[in-house]
C-alpha cells in the first residue's frame, strides 16, 4: 500500500528545508557581522537579511506562489512574532542564562518555528484583493 501524501505535509517539509537554509544563512551573516558590531546589532541585521531570502524561498519553493510587492511588504509581519520570540530568547539566554552569544540565536530560533510557519502560510497564501473587494 502506497502512503498518501498530504499537500500540507509536503508544504511543511519544504518549509522545514527552507528553514534550515534560512537558519544557516542567518547564522552565517550573524557570525560574519559579530566581529564588527555588538551581538544584538549583528543579530538584528542578520535577521533582516535572511528574512529577505526567506521570503523568496518560501514564495517560490514552500508555497509555490508568485511573489508580489504586497506579500513582500506583509511578509515582515509574519516574522515579527519570530523576531520578538527569538529576540527575547537571545537576550534572556545571553544576559540571564549566560549562554554563549554565538549559540543563543540557534536555541532561541527553535521556539519560534511553529509560529513562523502558521503566519507565513496565512500571508503568502492569502488571495490578492480583487477590485470588487475595494
Amino acid at each position: 500500500m502506497t502512503p498518501v501524501r498530504s499537500p500540507q505535509l509536503a508544504q511543511i517539509i519544504r518549509f522545514a528545508l527552507v528553514g534550515g537554509v534560512n537558519t544557516a544563512t542567518f547564522y552565517g551573516f550573524y557570525l560574519g557581522l559579530h566581529p564588527w558590531m555588538p551581538y544584538f546589532a549583528a543579530y538584528t541585521l542578520a535577521f533582516v537579511l535572511s528574512m529577505i531570502g526567506s521570503f523568496f524561498l518560501n514564495t517560490y519553493f514552500t508555497y509555490r506562489t508568485r511573489p508580489t510587492w504586497r506579500k513582500f511588504l506583509l511578509f515582515p509581519l509574519t516574522n515579527l512574532t519570530n523576531y520578538v520570540v527569538t529576540s527575547v530568547g537571545v537576550y534572556a539566554l545571553v544576559e540571564w542564562a549566560r549562554m554563549n552569544d554565538k549559540i543563543a540565536p540557534l536555541v532561541a530560533a527553535a521556539a519560534a518555528i511553529p509560529f513562523t510557519y502558521v503566519l507565513s502560510r496565512r500571508i503568502l497564501l492569502r488571495p490578492a484583493p480583487t477590485p470588487a473587494d475595494a
